[in-house]
Order: structure tokens, then C-alpha cells, then sequence
């Protein structure tokens, strides 16, 4: 049987203080290929990484996160991706679980795995999560559940890992370019009735890693739920 083919894909932007200790701390043997698409970035991200021996897709001008993504997935299925991993460059995320974010996807019980930072008893405080950023995804992971039916520890964690059936098959490039594209990718996994596992992972900030603003966060929070809205009232009576 032929082994599947694992991409892990990179959505960077000045990532260049943290691009070389995450790639680094890949396991070995685990992807066979790394891409690092890069939105832009002003400091010496691209440099870096070339350096380090990993494929890089620049954007001519910064397209967003959500945009970034697009420019991950249709890279990683054009070269025959069986399995695509979504790992931040900035070392916010361990590398060293990515083999317990794939394995779920290589066994055939998930289409879409992502780590969560609160299950089996975490505490991403201790891990130096905002206050303002655990009490926003405590809540709005609380009304997504509600509304959907699930009972997710986490919904907003960007350390992912997807079947190619399931990247062929969710609508993503209809998504926004902004943050809100990963909420609608996993509304639209649940109302699409994907097999979905979610991996207890440990929480790290630093200073290089990235973050959103608390007032990005709120405009975050009234996007996710206006997607939320918008989904559920087309399931219930139509487009």
C-alpha cells in the first residue's frame, strides 16, 4: 500500500525570530514536504528559510491569513498531498505533536484534527494566554457548541491537520481572506458532518509569537458569530 504523502504547510509573516526553531523541532520522518508561504513579510522571514532548506511561495503583497491559507492548501494538493498539516511558524505551537495530529487523519478515524490548548484539563493561563484571549475563546467556543451541537474543548486553535478529501470537498476558497477564515472552516466541517478530533496540546506564548489585538479579537468574535448565524438560518429554512 503506498505510504500517504504528508505536507506541512506554513502561513508566515514575520516569522523570522521563529521560523528556524520550529522547523527544527519537525519530527523527522513525519512530512515530506515542508512549504512556507510567506504574506509579505517585512523582515527576513523569506531569507531564512530558504536558508534552512525549505520551499518558499512568496506573496507579492500581504493577502491576509485567511488568504495565506488558500495560497497552503492549493499548493499542498496540487503536489499530491494525501495529508496537510497547518503549523504556524512562530513557535506558538509544539512541532513535536504534529505526530499525534496526523495520526487520527492516517488511521481514517478524522477527516480534520486540531489541537486543542483546554482539553484533558489544560490551562493555557499558565502558558501565558491573555486573560482577554482565554475568556473570549472560552465563550465563544461555549455559543459554538451550543449552536452546533458539539462539545469542543477548543474551536479557535490554528494548529490543524486535513484529509485531502477533506480540502476537495469544504468550500474554502469562498472563505474570507481575514482571521474569520478559520471559523468558517470549522463551522462548515461540523454542518458537513466531517469526522472532526481534537488533540490536547500544550499552550506556549512568547514574545516573537504572534497575536491578535484585543480589538481585532472583538471584530474576530462578531465575525464568528455572524458566520454562525448566517449557516445555521441557511440549514434551517434554505439559501
Amino acid at each position: 500500500m503506498k505510504k500517504p504523502k504528508i505536507i506541512v504547510t506554513m502561513p508566515a509573516f514575520k516569522a523570522a525570530k521563529t521560523v528556524e526553531k520550529t522547523y527544527r523541532e519537525i519530527p523527522l520522518g513525519l512530512a515530506d514536504e515542508v512549504i512556507l508561504v510567506d504574506d509579505a513579510s517585512p523582515d527576513d522571514t523569506v531569507k531564512i528559510a530558504k536558508k534552512l532548506g525549505i520551499e518558499v511561495i512568496e506573496h507579492e503583497k500581504n493577502l491576509g491569513y485567511g488568504g495565506n491559507q488558500k495560497t497552503c492548501y492549493d499548493t499542498a494538493l496540487e503536489r499530491g498531498a494525501d495529508i496537510i498539516v497547518l503549523l504556524h511558524p512562530d513557535y506558538q505551537y509544539d512541532p513535536k505533536m504534529l505526530t499525534d495530529l496526523v495520526k487520527p487523519v492516517l488511521e481514517g478515524r478524522a477527516d480534520f484534527t486540531f489541537g486543542s490548548r483546554f482539553a484533558k484539563g489544560g490551562d493555557p493561563l499558565a502558558g501565558g494566554m491573555a486573560l482577554y484571549r482565554y475568556i473570549g475563546n472560552r465563550l465563544l467556543t461555549g455559543i459554538e457548541n451550543l449552536l452546533l451541537g458539539t462539545n469542543f474543548t477548543e474551536l479557535h486553535s490554528g494548529y490543524k491537520a486535513y484529509s485531502r478529501r477533506f480540502l476537495e470537498t469544504i468550500p474554502y476558497h469562498t472563505y474570507s481572506d481575514k482571521f474569520v477564515f478559520d471559523s468558517q472552516m470549522v463551522i462548515d466541517a461540523v454542518l458537513l458532518g466531517f469526522m472532526i478530533v481534537e488533540i490536547s496540546i500544550p499552550t506556549r506564548y512568547t514574545e516573537e509569537s504572534s497575536s491578535v489585538d484585543i480589538l481585532n479579537s472583538l471584530l474576530y468574535v462578531a465575525q464568528t458569530l455572524g458566520v454562525l448565524v448566517k449557516r445555521k438560518f441557511i440549514e434551517r429554512y434554505g439559501s
